[in-house]
């Protein structure tokens, strides 16, 4: 078992067997939990509650939808419902217990309730671990865009249990592989070089260095959202490749898993640095080899450019009309793109089509 704390704030402890320790790191003062689980994750919600039960407390479960159908304002409805109709106060807990669209929308609820009540996460997915359960950031998605209402709220604690995996599809996990990939572009080139070495054993929850990809990918996110809670730029560096992946996802209505999303997003920042004179073809061509090596897309053949287009000027990094990127000077050096040209903007869009 390891620790990775998030600054001085709250800790992220990764292991195997970890589920009965969720009752441990609930605030003290906490006498009633609600359990938002997805619909397809009743098996570990229940251990969950039963752990809560028995520490004393009483514990609510609350199934919701699976995927990106859970992150609406009809769900979020009936889960404030819920809380009020227990009495929940704000001393009372939320426990999320699923992928990142649960913890999400767990972290958004805790965060709206009376102004704010405590949230321990536990995700069940790899991108969840590496990605949405860390770093305090919450919310829901609308028709206009994906999370653009939301809150900055973090938790009391993070338990990341890596049996969970275990169950977890296969191409679930290698969709959860770019967010841990993206961690190595923008930050720890181990990452990298760990993910080179035995593609195919990076993408078995039980592979030789999954264990280290994970942490080293929950330490990125952890060290970053410390410095800077609440994105006023060195947190942007995390949104790498999530321009032009959240535009794909919109477009094609959240039926794309979001780590595909990313990889393509990636790879177009990537041709987009290059046209910006910003980054050498040897980097973009690393981009498409190690992605396309673990099975991830390289590559976005669909899509209508305009669409593509109005739903990145929906993203929340962009200021007025002006769009803003995260791309790659080098790697593992980020900056920010602010008004990127029209030309740049389309070639590199036509360099991934190939």
């Amino acid at each position: 078992m390891s620790v990775v704390s998030v600054g001085d704030r709250y800790d992220v402890t990764i292991g195997r067997d970890l589920l009965d320790q969720v009752a441990d790191v609930l605030p003290e003062q906490a006498e009633q939990v609600l359990v938002v689980h997805s619909e397809a994750l009743p098996g570990p919600a229940r251990r969950v509650a039963a752990a809560i039960t028995g520490s004393g407390r009483v514990a609510h479960l609350a199934a919701v939808p699976d995927a990106e159908a859970a992150k609406t304002a009809t769900v979020l409805s009936d889960l404030w419902g819920q809380l009020g109709r227990h009495g929940f106060t704000r001393t009372d807990a939320i426990v999320a217990v699923g992928g990142g669209t649960v913890t999400d929308l767990g972290g958004f609820l805790a965060a709206s309730w009376l102004r704010g009540v405590p949230v321990v996460q536990v995700p069940t997915t790899l991108l969840a671990m590496v990605d949405a359960a860390v770093g305090g950031k919450t919310g829901i998605n609308t028709l206009e865009g994906k999370n653009l209402v939301g809150a900055f709220h973090e938790p009391t604690a993070v338990i990341v249990d890596l049996d969970l995996l275990a169950s977890l599809p296969q191409v679930d996990f290698v969709a959860g592989l770019a967010e841990v990939i993206k961690a190595g572009f923008i930050v720890d080139t181990r990452i990298l070089d760990l993910v080179e070495s035995d593609p195919e054993g990076a993408t078995r929850w039980d592979g030789p260095h999954t264990e280290e990809l994970i942490e080293r990918a929950i330490i990125v996110k952890a060290e970053v959202v410390a410095a800077d809670l609440k994105e006023s730029f060195l947190r942007e560096i995390l949104n790498y490749g999530h321009t032009f992946g959240h535009a794909i996802e919109q477009v094609e209505d959240y039926r794309r898993r979001h780590g595909e999303a990313v990889a393509i997003g990636m790879v177009y920042a990537a041709e987009l640095a290059r046209c910006a004179g910003h980054l050498p073809e040897v980097v973009v061509s690393r981009h498409r080899e190690l992605l396309a090596s673990v099975g991830l897309p390289a590559a976005y053949t669909d899509g209508d450019w305009e669409a593509l287009l109005t739903a990145m000027r929906r993203d929340k990094k962009s200021r007025g009309a002006q769009l803003r990127f995260v791309v790659l000077a080098d790697i593992a050096r980020p900056v920010r793109l602010e008004g990127p040209s029209e030309d740049c903007l389309r070639a590199a869009f036509a360099a991934i089509q190939s």
